[in-house]
Order: C-alpha cells, then sequence, then structure tokens
C-alpha cells in the first residue's frame, strides 16, 4: 500500500462506528438518487428552453 492509503484507512478505522453508519447512509441515498436527479436536471432544462427561467446576477449574491 502507498503510505497516503495507508494513513486513509488507519485514519477510517479509527472513526467512531456512529459517523461510518452516517456515510454509508449518504452514499445509499446518493446513489438512490441519481433517477431522481437526473430528471430534476432534464426539467430545469426544459424550462430554461421555454423561457422559462432568468439569468443569475452572481454580482447580486
Amino acid at each position: 500500500m502507498t503510505q497516503s492509503l495507508e494513513r486513509a484507512v488507519k485514519k477510517a478505522r479509527s472513526l467512531p462506528e456512529e459517523e461510518i453508519e452516517d456515510e454509508v447512509r449518504w452514499d445509499q441515498a446518493f446513489a438512490n438518487s441519481q433517477n431522481m436527479l437526473a430528471k430534476l436536471a432534464s426539467e430545469a432544462m426544459e424550462e430554461d428552453r421555454a423561457g422559462k427561467t432568468q439569468e443569475l446576477d452572481l454580482g447580486r449574491l
């Protein structure tokens, strides 16, 4: 193993079980949301093509 991978494994092993479970839940939720994200992106692009969107003025943020 490379040194950086060894450090990452050592750090992961030191994480509390609760944090690891949270990461697993997040990974599963993200993996299961890909179809919904694609649908939302498609809807957003359709609205943009239909002229139903406004350009974001980043200078006002």
